[in-house]
């Protein structure tokens, strides 16, 4: 009962791009199953938690791919179950990921931590003192992997929510290094852990490819929520107008013409009919050209990540689902 405003969040039918890209990493690291299974499950537990928190802190009205057409099958968490209940599930469930990640650790760091196994008890493991392969990434510091990622995804959303209740917009770098900490912290997690994990190509850095999908993956989410009608049937047209978010193609917009103040107008009244959105939409797409912008900078980014994933040895999954992503002009 406590954890439902969870089991509601996930009962979803989004494209799974997480666990996509833990079957790509996987080629390359041969994480064993049994802890494969305990990192998706650890990420998902982190990923699905924020977002039940960042629903509520962004003023959401509708989250993609919830399942169901009735009316409550629409609706966010919050919604359903009221803001107590879904701040403490969020956190409730944090724990529960941290509780998780323990079984990640090598046999004998885990007993060390059991009060009830003394040093002279006879039930400490000496496997954790055989060879192991040289790693980037130690498997007995998981916890810090994961408690850094956490930090950079809170520092994200800090920046995210500052911005627009101050109605300041970012420089794109500054924006990009927003998405960078806050939607790529997920995936960093994610790649870190199975590089701690790993049975192969443990002295290989995954992370710069991970940073460059996360990126282009939120850059192109910016660029659908205003030009899909999949996104519009699925969240609502153009919500994050609605939201008063500062994303991609409005700070580029804004930062085109600054003397313009039409775009932030319109952010600041956050817009709930498709009149102002449409006008805001409309001087993006033909006065400051910020969505051949976008485009521009998402074809760059993609043949960023071909380029690194070709270097890293090639492989099939992350090729195919960067065919999936591709945006045609």
């Amino acid at each position: 009962v406590l954890l439902e405003p969870y089991t509601y969040i996930t009962a979803n039918t989004g494209k799974k791009t997480t666990e996509k890209l833990v079957q790509a990493f996987n080629l390359w690291l041969n994480v064993p199953k049994d802890k494969l299974a305990v990192i998706i499950r650890v990420v998902s537990l982190f990923h699905n938690a924020g977002l039940l928190v960042d629903d509520i802190e962004d003023g959401s009205q509708l989250r993609r791919g919830i399942t169901g057409m009735s009316a409550i099958g629409d609706i966010l968490a919050h919604k359903v179950y009221g803001i107590p209940r879904t701040i403490n599930a969020a956190n409730y469930v944090y724990f529960l990921a941290y509780q998780e990640l323990s079984s990640l650790r090598p046999k004998g760091q885990r007993r060390a931590c059991d009060s009830s196994a003394s040093p002279d008890s006879g039930l400490r493991d000496d496997s954790s003192t055989a060879e192991k392969p040289e790693r980037l990434i130690s498997d007995r510091d998981l916890d810090l992997v994961v408690n850094a990622e956490l930090i950079s995804s809170h520092h994200g959303q800090g920046l995210d929510i500052l911005w627009r209740d101050t109605l300041s917009c970012p420089t794109e770098d500054e924006y990009v290094q927003m998405v960078k900490d806050k939607t790529g912290s997920h995936l960093r997690a994610t790649a870190k852990l199975m590089m701690a994990c790993a049975t192969t190509n443990t002295n290989v850095d995954y992370v710069p490819l991970s940073n460059l999908i996360g990126i282009y993956y939120q850059i192109r989410d910016d660029y659908m929520n205003l030009q899909s009608d999949e996104y519009t049937d699925t969240k609502g047209f153009a919500e994050d107008l609605s939201e008063g978010k500062f994303f991609f193609p409005v700070v580029h917009g804004i930062l085109e013409q600054p003397e313009n103040q039409l775009i932030m107008d319109v952010l600041q009244k956050r817009p709930e009919t498709p009149t102002l959105k449409h006008r805001a939409i409309e001087y993006l797409r033909n006065t400051t050209k910020s969505f051949d912008y976008t485009l521009a900078v998402l074809h760059k980014l993609e043949q960023q990540a071909r380029g690194e994933v070709e270097r890293l040895g090639g492989n099939p999954i992350l090729s195919a689902l960067l065919d999936k992503l591709h945006v045609d002009a």
